[in-house]
């Protein structure tokens, strides 16, 4: 890790935090404020490999990917009104999510690198979103996972009630993950202005040494 990564670092770090705090906040009936903070960790994994490569991207991932564990470590320790604000499933599905995502993000962009500009950041967060989505709301509520931690009641995630309100009849915690799904790839394509601003401006300063 040099000096030069740590902007990328300190940012992935407060994304993070951030996002684990307002999750703990509904905005609506579907969502938590967190889904508005978490989609531009993509942004500063894009950003960082734009600028300093796979390599700087990946070290930023795993460095994001600490701060998640000790925030889930802190989330186990404080007790609401319904229990501790985070469970081991949900623990584990951020975890796993959050890694697994965010690394295929480096991948898809480094395959991408040299194509048209947008098309790196676009592609691998859209892909990435999704699988971070698919994956934690998979692991911290599905009923067929319940083995990984019986304890824990999920059964109020896996009522069955009209998807969004108005669609065909599914577990509650799937309008949770497709509410958080358009709100991520709403958020990759507005990422994109800071994206070309931000890399354009390293690029400029750059040229200029």
């Amino acid at each position: 890790m040099t000096r030069a990564h740590l902007p990328g670092i300190l940012a992935m770090a407060a994304i993070v935090v951030a996002s684990n705090i307002l999750v703990q906040f509904l905005f609506g009936q579907w969502l938590t404020w967190g889904a508005f903070t978490y989609p531009f960790a993509f942004l500063i994994t894009d950003l960082m490999n734009r600028i300093y490569g796979a390599q700087a991207a990946r070290k930023v991932v795993l460095a994001g990917f600490v701060v998640g564990i000790i925030c889930s470590l802190v989330g186990t320790r404080i007790v609401g009104e319904f229990g501790p604000l985070v469970t081991l499933r949900i623990a584990l599905g951020s975890g796993m999510a959050f890694l697994c995502a965010q690394m295929l993000d480096v991948g898809i962009f480094s395959a991408l690198r040299d194509g048209r500009w947008w098309r790196a950041p676009l592609v691998s967060t859209l892909v990435g979103s999704s699988v971070d989505t698919a994956l934690f709301f998979t692991i911290a509520f599905s009923a067929s996972l319940v083995w990984i931690d019986p304890a824990n009641d999920v059964a109020w995630a896996n009522e069955m009630l009209p998807l969004l309100g108005v669609g065909p009849v599914a577990p509650l915690w799937m309008s949770l993950a497709v509410a958080d799904w358009m709100v991520k790839l709403s958020l990759a394509l507005i990422a994109l202005i800071p994206f070309r601003l931000i890399s354009e401006r390293f690029r400029a300063v750059a040229v200029s040494q």
